[in-house]
């Protein structure tokens, strides 16, 4: 009884992660990662876990609960036939190879490198809600096989670092090509889950065998972390996708970007500090 006392605080601080997770997920479309990895990453932080250690094992799990969130919201996409198979096959090469190398090369980057990467993309996804900075400079480029090959590497090896599902940039990517909203955010989800299998597994390889791991963790993966919050973030999408109907999208944009702008300053400040 002693014991399960002792892991209460984590057990309480990711699923609250989840729950955060989910809402936002469910609210903003934008998949959970992003929020997810800095939730985490605070929750094992505030239970004294080294600061080499946490952001990777916040990134990898992060990764890990994307293969179950995002193949459901991928399937349900599909049956309404808004999933994009050729920009799924082009695409899958090059993301499916840049997420696992992202997720392989992980253990080369310190606690305070992977904090510093999120928190710059973080930045940039806030700035791109408010002012589509991806569609403009996209928008400009001819719709080549080879743009879209570079866009997919970069995308996957990105948000594998970052934990994330890729649908911040796949998605304002496709409709930047020409491609309709709704089919975009469909091929985005199909595409998340083709970045979070190679990426998790790359971090399960590059996490084997570092001291100082939580317990019950494969690699840079945390298994009661990837079990609850994924449960809980499964719950709290739908009311969050309930409450996107009820309230202002623009207010909804604005307060998750500041929430973004918080948190990227907060890591930074953490590597400077530090």
């Amino acid at each position: 009884m002693s014991e399960f006392i002792s892991y209460l605080p984590l057990i309480l601080g990711l699923m609250v992660a989840g729950m955060l997770g989910g809402l936002i997920a469910g609210l903003l479309g934008v998949g959970g990662g992003i929020v997810l990895v800095p939730a985490m990453a605070l929750a094992f932080e505030i239970l004294g876990y080294d600061a080499d250690i946490y952001q990777h094992m916040a990134v990898g799990t992060s990764l890990a609960i994307i293969i179950a969130t995002g193949s459901t919201s991928a399937l349900a996409h599909y049956r309404r036939g808004a999933v994009m198979l050729d920009i799924v096959k082009l695409w899958a090469p090059f993301i499916i190879v840049a997420s696992f190398l992202g997720g392989l090369m992980a253990k080369l980057y310190s606690g305070d490198m992977l904090r510093l990467i999120f928190a710059f993309i973080a930045l940039f996804v806030a700035l791109n809600m408010l002012l589509p900075i991806q569609e403009k400079l996209l928008g400009k480029l001819h719709q080549s096989k080879p743009v879209h090959r570079i866009i997919a590497f970069v995308v996957g090896y990105i948000s594998a670092l970052m934990g994330i599902g890729g649908g911040s940039f796949s998605v304002p990517s496709l409709v930047a090509f020409g491609h309709k909203i709704h089919k975009s955010v469909g091929t985005g989800a199909a595409l998340g889950v083709l970045i979070a299998v190679p990426g998790a597994i790359g971090f399960m390889i590059s996490g084997y065998g570092v001291v100082g791991r939580p317990e019950f963790s494969v690699g840079y993966v945390n298994i009661p972390a990837l079990i609850l919050i994924g449960v809980v973030a499964s719950l709290a999408a739908p009311l969050g996708a309930t409450l996107a109907h009820r309230l202002d999208a623009r207010k909804l944009k604005l307060t998750f970007a500041m929430f973004l702008c918080l948190v990227s300053a907060r890591m930074i400040y953490q590597v400077i500090w530090s």
